[in-house]
């Protein structure tokens, strides 16, 4: 399963500006515990998100290639692993040592589908998170198999993992750390509705307290058919109409639709003004791929920040199909390519925008899967490897510990699930602290930050 709506996460979904401008965001707000201290930028800065729905085959991904790292790789995976030939292309030229659990050195190589990214980590602008994953607090296997710590409530299940890489909390969470970084800066921007935006849909990563994310598709804003030509032919109808559906209204809740929809509307507006407005961007994105439909969606909204006043904003892109338990030799390897690709061109896109510093853009995913394989599949894990991409990354490194390819090692808390050395709490917070969030902000916004005494990973500079 992936991004399934359910009635748990009604009033989550709801929160979002869509077609028709149907959200709820005075649910929200009754539900928010406090305001957001707000936050004043004189820059321009964004993170976007790419989310791998059904949890990222790991590891073949960036795939361990030293002797000794491969041949324990191929061993687990007999049927799924990439021959060490074909990874020699794409074998990854660290600028500092890669240590195992151990302390052993290891080398990796990407898979070669994503060889579009090799020379962004050549080049100093791509990271690897090595055996990131949510954690509560440090935990060991020791403490894992004797459960004498807290762990992540329903670990393997997708729809929990997804909320809780996106949010902390398992499916039912109201509010994503994303949105929470949004309502820092949604006042120090000057259209405070463009400070979260979703290409993908709907997220409970982009939520805040006060924050609502705004949808809008790869194609651009979605607008009332009514509104964006004359109803019936008839200026004057389609005037009634905006004044219908915009118009205050005594009741209530009927107020409060009304009063997103007139927000939907004029946002509409202002952002077909700014794209008016933008330089055509020149970067050519790849054909007949949906996550680079979404990604040049947001280099467009990006080049057009300045006249929409941003100053800070996170996007969400995602692509879907990476539950792979069969099959994976033949469909991961195309779900990579298209990945690769799409990241290429919007850094490309950004460089062409003078913003490659000004934007960092990471990957996640529900979990990472098992080492072992289950024939021709790989099943649900826990730790996974995430890239992090832009002209502020401290690139061809990796960070974080890389774990020990081995059925029952010292990093495998059982079938080949790696137990997360580095939390998600962690990678969250050095991508806030970078967009400008304080230090007490990210305490209060990632609530399992404070059991860790490293905050921030160094991958940003």
């Amino acid at each position: 399963m992936t991004k399934q709506a359910s009635r748990r996460a009604f009033l989550q979904r709801a929160s979002a500006l869509g077609m028709a401008g149907v959200a709820a965001p005075w649910a929200i707000n009754l539900l928010s515990i406090a305001e957001a201290a707000a936050a004043t930028a004189s820059d321009y800065k964004a993170l976007v998100c790419i989310f791998l729905y059904g949890g990222n085959d790991n590891g073949n991904t960036v795939v361990p290639y030293d002797a000794n790292g491969y041949a324990a790789y191929q061993l687990l995976r007999p049927t799924l692993a990439y021959g060490r030939d074909a990874l020699a292309a794409t074998a990854m030229a660290a600028s500092a040592p890669v240590l195992d659990s151990t302390g052993a050195a290891r080398e990796f190589a990407l898979a070669p589908a994503l060889a579009p990214l090799l020379p962004i980590f050549n080049a100093g602008q791509l990271g690897v998170m090595l055996n990131v994953g949510p954690l509560v607090r440090p935990t060991t296997k020791a403490q894992y198999q004797a459960r004498t710590v807290p762990l992540p409530p329903k670990l393997f299940s997708h729809n929990d993992q997804q909320s809780i890489w996106q949010s902390s909390r398992p499916e039912g969470a109201v509010s994503g750390w994303g949105g929470r970084l949004g309502d820092l800066f949604e006042s120090g921007n000057g259209n405070a509705t463009f400070t979260c935006v979703n290409v993908s849909g709907n997220a409970v990563f982009m939520v805040g307290k006060s924050a609502v994310q705004y949808q809008v598709s790869a194609s651009g804003s979605m607008q009332f058919s009514g509104l964006k030509s004359p109803l019936f032919g008839s200026s004057a109808a389609s005037e009634a109409l905006r004044t219908l559906v915009t118009q205050q209204r005594p009741h209530q809740l009927e107020n409060e639709y009304n009063r997103v929809t007139r927000r939907s509307v004029d946002a509409n507006t202002a952002l077909t003004a700014a794209f008016a407005a933008a330089p055509p961007l020149q970067t050519v994105f790849p054909a007949s791929n949906s996550l680079g439909d979404q990604l040049k969606m947001v280099a467009r909204m990006i080049s057009a920040s300045g006249s929409l006043g941003a100053k800070r904003q996170v996007f969400f892109v995602s692509m879907g199909g990476f539950d792979t338990h069969d099959n994976l030799a033949a469909t991961h390897p195309v779900l990579l390519g298209r990945l690769g690709e799409a990241m290429a061109a919007f850094h490309k896109a950004t460089q062409e925008l003078g913003v490659a510093d000004k934007v960092t853009t990471f990957t996640a995913s529900d979990f990472g899967r098992t080492l072992v394989a289950n024939n021709d599949g790989s099943d649900h894990g826990w730790g996974s490897t995430h890239f992090m991409m832009g002209g502020a990354v401290k690139g061809q490194r990796f960070y974080g510990t890389a774990p020990v390819f081995a059925n029952n090692g010292p990093d495998d808390v059982g079938q080949g699930r790696l137990l997360p050395s580095t939390s998600v709490d962690q990678y969250a917070a050095t991508l806030g602290k970078w967009l400008g969030a304080s230090d007490s902000d990210l305490l209060a916004l990632l609530p399992n930050l404070a059991n860790y005494t490293t905050r921030n990973l160094g991958f940003l500079g």
